[in-house]
């Protein structure tokens, strides 16, 4: 089968064409590299059943043109994964042009491109951030949502053009709310900030916030293996899933701790007040992924686990190590 990835070049959208690839799939896909990067698609590039395209798709017609490329290379695409947005929640607050051009206008824009081609299948990824800050645990159906961050107003109305989509012309959707991710190639996010930070200043790690926000955090190689299986399993015509480890999440205090060991152990932490990061940034929340588990998938690692290995992964690379196997 030929899949077609939108922000193929991001962190996440690298992992799952490398996933797609080793099963034997062509992959082809686009990026306009403002966020991602060329190095993620080193190994891709490596097989033939590849193709890369650099391409704006919040651009209408750059995307019908790029998907009509893809189309000529492959064949014309079993399923689209759109995973192009901007990933940046504190840029979208003081920009709101960021979210409404890379996080709504490439989904108005690669929904498009997929109707003038015909493809009538495709997976999104969107966010917990569609939920706004709301108390207990967030299911599916959970509701009214009210976003409290331009990125996850775009994400919600994305999510909303896709509906309307499978009403008029697509076969099937696949919404996947993602949590924290987080591993290798990651381009940004707590751990990957407090790394750059200490690589900076290894005497002080500067925290945004008071520490208690707790979240939960996924590996993204969990991430890959669970929107894998959503689309294959998920047979309804909309199909929305919350996709996160078990347990009551990971606190910023604990990573901080565990970046600080292992990366300048010694630094002392300075966190700067308050119960959230930035404007837009939820404190804390939990998924529910009953929904999830009773599909049959369940994560290899949980939020602590998933959080320490990528500290491991994060830092090896950054300060050119080889990864330990054991973590304080």
């Amino acid at each position: 089968m030929h899949h077609f990835i939108s922000g193929m070049a991001g962190f996440i959208g690298s992992h799952l064409a490398d996933s797609l690839l080793r099963a034997g799939h062509k992959v082809s896909g686009a990026d306009d590299l403002s966020l991602g990067r060329l190095e993620h698609l080193e190994n891709a590039h490596r097989n033939p059943g590849f193709r890369f395209f650099e391409a704006d798709c919040s651009q209408r017609e750059a995307a019908i043109q790029t998907l009509r490329a893809a189309a000529e290379w492959g064949g014309r695409p079993h399923m689209i994964w759109h995973m192009a947005a901007n990933s940046d929640i504190a840029a979208g607050v003081s920009d709101p042009t960021v979210d409404f051009s890379r996080t709504l206008m490439t989904t108005f824009s690669v929904l498009e491109a997929a109707r003038d081609l015909g493809v009538r299948c495709v997976a999104f990824a969107s966010t917990s951030a569609v939920y706004g800050e709301r108390a207990g645990q967030l299911e599916e159906d959970s509701g009214p949502l009210l976003p409290i961050s331009n990125y996850g107003a775009a994400k919600l109305a994305g999510e909303a053009l896709l509906s309307a989509a499978a009403e008029a012309w697509l076969d099937r959707i696949w919404i996947c709310r993602f949590p924290n991710v987080v591993g290798h190639r990651a381009t940004h996010g707590a751990i990957f900030d407090f790394i750059s930070r200490l690589k900076m200043s290894p005497v002080e790690l500067r925290v945004l916030g008071d520490g208690t926000q707790t979240k939960p955090y996924l590996h993204v190689s969990d991430l890959i293996s669970a929107m894998e299986f959503v689309v294959a399993n998920a047979q309804g015509r909309r199909n929305v899933f919350n996709i996160a480890p078990e347990g009551e999440g990971t606190s910023v205090a604990f990573i901080a701790k565990q970046t600080v060991a292992r990366v300048a152990p010694g630094a002392a932490i300075r966190y700067e007040g308050g119960d959230r990061g930035w404007i837009g940034d939820v404190p804390k929340f939990r998924f529910s992924t009953a929904r999830l588990a009773g599909l049959g998938w369940r994560p290899s690692l949980s939020s602590d686990a998933a959080v320490l290995r990528a500290i491991d992964e994060l830092s090896a690379a950054a300060l050119g190590q080889q990864r330990s196997d054991v973590l304080v």
